[in-house]
């Protein structure tokens, strides 16, 4: 089976996005799939303003029917609503072609935090979009749950997996004031970094990520150590070296670096929302509370070993084959769909 996958977020992005596709790919290479990818990198982009590390893409009707037919998938999935995500949509509406989607962020949050334009107005935008979808994609139970309540039709779960030969407990130091309360992620207004920095805490206070907000946030506050977007080893030995992983997001579907400070051995620190709620659940694994520094004092006394037997079993090819399965389905429905419209009796005159 050839799966291509259609996405606006790609490398050199560093977000949950791009991490999933990636991973989940590399996962499914013995599950005899072959799976491409259509990304910005086969087009002309320009940088996103107020945010330049994010660039978006200018996809021609016509290239991106030349990429189609060169990819000649059996199944095509758009796992971002961008340019590319149109472009490729409207190219599988005018031929009739079935295709997946996923919904990986709330744009609608995002986009209202920069801008005064209401969130119904977005979600009614993404409910057109994903509407033609054979599957719409969601990481947690909850979120699926969301968008089943706000009209999206044929949601199906997909969970997320982490890397623990990666991500894993090891004897490292960062050589500053212990606890260490680390928080990852890109560092935007979205991200509710401040509700975390602003905190009376003990030890030190740790951001790991590059984005818009930084400059003016390491102004605002000094005694927090920014370490910038690292990656791979770096990332993990930032985890494995911390105490609490303090996720202060409020609108973000999942959140993989939960995932990944868990199979560090690392407990979590976070708002009782639905991402947060979705990855960890009544696991003694982290606290959940609208009072974030009693949170972050309340993850101190948890276990590390609770954090690595819960993360033991989310595994990017677990991952992989529900994705497969998904679409499998999919496929199996619309051929099942199609022998019944052949042999559907013809209606009396």
């Amino acid at each position: 089976m050839r799966i291509l996958i259609a996405t606006d977020a790609w490398h050199p992005q560093v977000n949950g996005v791009v991490r999933t596709l990636t991973m989940m790919v590399e996962a499914a290479k013995g599950l005899g799939v072959d799976v491409s990818f259509l990304t910005p990198a086969s087009f002309r982009t320009f940088a996103l303003p107020s945010y330049a590390d994010l660039r978006v893409a200018l996809p021609g009707r016509g290239k991106i029917a030349r990429l189609i037919a060169a990819a000649s998938p059996d199944n095509i999935h758009i796992a971002t609503e961008g340019p590319i995500g149109f472009a490729v949509r409207a190219y599988c509406r005018r031929r009739d072609i079935p295709f997946t989607t996923s919904f990986h962020t709330r744009f609608p949050e995002y986009i209202s935090a920069r801008f005064p334009i209401p969130e119904s107005w977005i979600w009614a935008g993404l409910r057109r979009f994903h509407g033609a979808s054979s599957a719409v994609m969601a990481a947690t139970p909850a979120l699926a749950s969301e968008l089943r309540d706000r009209g999206f039709g044929h949601v199906a779960l997909w969970p997320r997996g982490v890397d623990a030969k990666l991500f894993h407990p090891r004897q490292v130091a960062l050589g500053m004031p212990k606890p260490i309360f680390l928080c990852v992620g890109r560092v935007a207004v979205e991200k509710n970094l401040e509700a975390f920095l602003s905190l009376d805490l003990p030890g030190t206070k740790v951001v790991v990520g590059d984005g818009p907000a930084r400059a003016a946030l390491q102004l605002k506050y000094p005694k927090a150590v920014f370490l910038g977007a690292l990656q791979g080893e770096a990332l993990a030995v930032a985890y494995a070296a911390s105490d609490v992983f303090v996720f202060p997001s409020r609108t973000d579907t999942f959140g993989l670096v939960l995932l990944e400070a868990l199979a560090s051995g690392v407990p979590v620190a976070a708002f009782p929302v639905a991402g947060p709620r979705d990855v960890i659940g009544q696991a003694p694994v982290g606290v959940l509370s609208e009072d974030l520094r009693e949170a972050c004092l309340g993850a101190l006394k948890l276990s590390s070993q609770d954090c690595l037997r819960f993360a033991a079993s989310l595994t990017w090819e677990a991952c992989a084959r529900t994705f497969i399965s998904n679409i499998s389905l999919v496929r199996a429905e619309l051929h099942d769909g199609a022998k019944s419209a052949i042999h559907k009796p013809p209606v009396a005159a």
